[in-house]
């Protein structure tokens, strides 16, 4: 069994997109979105759940009105600001509570909770490509990055139950936790980058992450004819660098108008660019076979 993940440096490079088209090419697979901060590849896959389980990290106070006398140390004492007087007693903002436990252990009448945080929903779904594993986490939450290794754990329990050789997954942009959380054992990180000047710096700095970790590292140039003196200065990179530049990838209507459909590009007829798409992924396969 292998694993790839699609990465980028940035957003809106066409990573999710491509994702969900390497999805239809890919056989005998299990998807994972890895982007729990802002999924979206559910928009071309339409999964179907089949379960659902909370994701709980951290810790939040909750003030029990019973026990609050009011005298409100747990207000002086928080250094978020996240303990306020709403003219009934005292309460805890959770979006402002970092879980520090201040406030429980200065309350002298012990009336002040500290559960365990629901953060988000983990899903384990069918689609028609095949079994996926995604996430949301809720807004401003913490720990992303946890969550991520929870989907892939359970993508490779998916593909070893059901004799799945390949996890595909989508991981988030930028270069943060849930990036380094999807990078863990995976076989070759692919990055999706644009001939922008914020689309090269972002691709150095992910290379840099992947270089960090020991990934094995490859390039697609998305939207290329767009800019083609930045196309030579990530090629000139790549070549300095030694990572693979597996395509270029001209800007085209025909993902938009997939998009809008609810479908990936390569599901419409044929094309110039599915075919290239076509030949995109084998190359995939064949470097992930290779860096095994």
């Amino acid at each position: 069994m292998h694993e790839i993940v699609i990465i980028s440096g940035k957003g809106g490079t066409g990573k999710t997109s491509l994702t969900g088209a390497f999805a239809h090419l890919a056989s005998n697979k299990v998807i994972c979105d890895l982007d729990v901060d802002a999924p979206d590849l559910h928009l071309l896959l339409h999964p179907k759940n089949y379960r659902s389980e909370e994701f709980h990290s951290g810790y939040e106070a909750q003030i029990i009105s019973e026990k609050c006398t009011g005298c409100g140390v747990c207000a002086s004492m928080c250094r978020y600001d996240a303990v306020r007087n709403n003219g009934n007693g005292f309460s805890v903002d959770r979006l402002r509570c970092e879980g520090c436990k201040v406030c429980v252990e200065f309350c002298p009448e012990k009336a002040i909770d500290f559960p365990q945080k629901h953060c988000g929903h983990w899903y384990l779904s069918s689609t028609r490509f095949g079994p996926m594993v995604h996430a949301q986490i809720f807004p401003g939450e913490a720990n992303s990055g946890r969550l991520v290794m929870i989907l892939k754990n359970r993508a490779r329990e998916l593909a070893k139950a059901f004799g799945k050789d390949l996890i595909l997954c989508d991981g988030a942009p930028g270069i943060g936790c849930p990036v380094i959380s999807s990078l863990s054992g995976t076989n070759l990180a692919v990055a999706v980058t644009e001939p922008t000047p914020s689309g090269r710096h972002d691709l150095e700095r992910v290379a840099e992450l992947c270089s960090h970790f020991k990934v094995p590292f490859a390039v697609i140039i998305n939207k290329y004819d767009l800019n083609h003196e930045e196309v030579d200065k990530i090629e000139a990179y790549c070549r300095l660098r030694g990572y693979p530049v597996i395509a270029k990838l001209p800007h085209v209507p025909v993902v938009t108008k997939a998009m809008v459909q609810g479908l990936v590009v390569t599901e419409l007829p044929e094309t110039d660019f599915s075919l290239e798409l076509r030949r995109t992924w084998l190359g995939i396969e064949e470097l992930a076979r290779f860096r095994r």
